[in-house]
């Protein structure tokens, strides 16, 4: 398998790391840290320097909150892209959104995928993709409703529910002209799932790799790492990292995170480990 995002094509034992930037001022984990463009843009530069593969720039944050109208999101992340562009001529650019309109404004900007992070809400965000020749993340939310908490949501077998949703909607994308080597999968920890749901999830994810797409987990600082570890947030980096080693380890590729230097270490560990990446020096007991 290989899989292109962005101008980049990658093999199948590729593990990136996709930086979240986020335009937003009460985000849970960051609260707002890169809400001013300064910021922003530092934000950028300092992932870059740490060994980001691509950024995932958002301007509505996921869990509930005050109604962001298209006009206020446009705002908060198109002249963004279109800078960070400018700058970053071969950076690839993410942007997570769930309404098409934004998404053909963004990828008109210069982004180079969308993160449909609630699982196909706007139908048309695929057509719009394939108008662009951009790349699509598609998600699991079990029909979700956007920006709300699951409440005593259960599934039979929720893998197979995953399964379901995302060859679902991947065939729907393919059929409206997306690209197959552009399209990406996504579980969506936490997203329409309690925390068993979740390290169910996690537990079997080669399962969902198997499928033949390039996975994408977004497990940083969320609630089911706090609540397996009973830790709140800002004190569950540990917890994240060891659940970052081992998706790495069942064949997950991207990784959307807070903590990029850490999670960049981690993932090129367990490719050392597993032989798909050289150690950086050898040299005990040879001296």
């Amino acid at each position: 398998m290989r899989f292109r995002l962005g101008s980049r094509e990658y093999a199948g034992d590729a593990r990136l790391v996709m930086a979240i930037v986020n335009r937003t001022t009460d985000s849970f984990y960051d609260r707002g840290l890169t809400w001013e463009d300064t910021a922003a843009y530092a934000r950028v530069r300092q992932v870059v320097a740490e060994g980001a593969d691509l950024v995932d720039i958002g301007g509505i944050k996921a869990a509930p909150g005050a109604e962001v109208p298209v006009e206020e999101e446009l705002r908060r992340v198109v002249p963004f892209v279109e800078g960070l562009r400018a700058e970053f001529p071969d950076l690839t650019i993410s942007v997570d959104t769930y309404r098409a309109v934004v998404a053909d404004a963004v990828l008109a900007a210069g982004a180079d995928v969308i993160n449909d992070a609630w699982g196909g809400w706007d139908p048309e965000v695929p057509a719009v993709v394939a108008a662009h020749g951009a790349g699509l993340v598609l998600t699991h939310t079990g029909g979700q409703v956007v920006r709300t908490r699951p409440h005593r949501v259960e599934y039979d077998d929720v893998l197979a529910s995953v399964v379901d949703s995302l060859t679902s909607q991947a065939e729907g994308a393919l059929a409206v002209g997306v690209s197959r080597e552009r399209i990406v999968i996504d579980p969506a920890h936490d997203f329409g799932k309690n925390t068993r749901h979740s390290l169910e999830c996690t537990r079997r994810l080669g399962e969902l790799v198997a499928l033949g797409w390039p996975v994408l987990v977004s497990l940083s600082n969320k609630d089911f790492v706090g609540e397996s570890l009973g830790r709140d947030v800002g004190e569950r980096v540990p917890g994240t990292l060891a659940t970052t080693a081992i998706s790495a380890w069942l064949g997950a590729h991207v990784y959307r995170v807070h903590e990029v230097r850490e999670t960049r270490d981690v993932l090129d560990m367990v490719s050392v480990i597993s032989g798909d990446l050289a150690p950086m020096r050898t040299t005990r007991g040879l001296a």
